[in-house]
């Protein structure tokens, strides 16, 4: 009799309607999952593509071919610079998350006079865009002879006032109580760091690390202001060289833009969980 009933209430729950929100909501989530993903699957198919066909209402090319694939990797070196750009984007991430770390550390470990003034001036500094300094960065960066170079692209954005902010509120957070046993133990200032805080912190370096790594592949300007040599040159500036004014090569872009587009994918294919979390904690949507 138990069972019977049980298995009734089973069927009733299961025949029972969706609310409509709930409906609502699904259809609305399917929508921009759709609206987000077709671009990409357009990028793909279009690269597979004769030039006449891009735009045609055909959603799968007559003849798939590879052959922007093989005019792309014929007309630049786009190992060479999907290489550059991996070496820029992970030794930018590296040193944000070093001097935002350090940062972080002094202004919540060392109480000083002026750390409110130099917070302030940090959040301040975070809201004048790149831009609006990257001639002087030009500047400098010929004059240390660092035009045309990898090590030119890293220097500029070494240090963030968004790392240091980001960290700097995770470090808030941290248990006092536990650096202070550390401390009453003998532990010194470096040793905490490295062995108490950093460790316990691996989440939000590791979010930190992935939006460096992120942004720094998406950068485009400063490369083109900084590269001469196409050797020297990031995958963004290899995209730009299938738009000239005689009209764009859209095949061949499409191409390049999917291979350029396949390390983020694999990124976030391997760390899609940490990719997410990343942008919840930095408040990025």
């Amino acid at each position: 009799m138990q069972l019977t009933q049980a298995g009734t209430a089973g069927e009733d729950t299961l025949s029972a309607p969706f609310p409509l929100a709930t409906v609502a909501m699904h259809a609305t989530m399917i929508l921009l999952s759709f609206v987000a993903v077709f671009p990409v699957c357009w990028m793909v198919v279009s690269s597979l593509k004769a030039e006449n066909e891009i735009f045609s209402t055909r959603l799968w090319p007559a003849s798939p071919s590879l052959d922007n694939y093989a005019f792309v990797l014929a007309q630049i070196p786009m190992l060479r610079m999907l290489a550059n750009t991996t070496i820029v984007s992970a030794a930018t991430a590296l040193l944000q998350v070093l001097t935002g770390l350090l940062a972080a550390y002094a202004l919540t470990q060392w109480r000083f006079r002026l750390s409110g003034l130099v917070h302030g001036l940090i959040a301040l500094s975070w809201l004048v865009p790149f831009q609006v300094t990257m001639i002087p960065n030009y500047v400098l960066a010929s004059r240390l002879g660092l035009l045309d170079t990898l090590t030119g692209l890293v220097v500029p954005h070494a240090a963030a006032a968004f790392a240091v902010l980001m960290l700097y509120h995770a470090m808030k957070s941290f248990p006092t109580e536990v650096v202070e046993a550390a401390r009453m133990d003998g532990a010194g200032r470096w040793r905490i760091l490295w062995e108490i805080v950093a460790p316990n912190m691996r989440a939000s370096l590791a979010s930190l690390g992935i939006l460096a790594f992120i942004s720094s592949w998406n950068e485009y300007f400063w490369p083109l202001l900084l590269s001469r040599s196409i050797e020297n040159s990031v995958v963004q500036i290899g995209l730009q060289m299938f738009m000239t004014q005689e009209g764009n090569l859209w095949g061949p872009l499409m191409a390049a833009s999917t291979l350029a587009s396949l390390p983020i994918l694999v990124i976030y294919l391997v760390l899609q969980r940490q990719v997410i979390e990343s942008f919840m904690k930095s408040g990025l949507r």
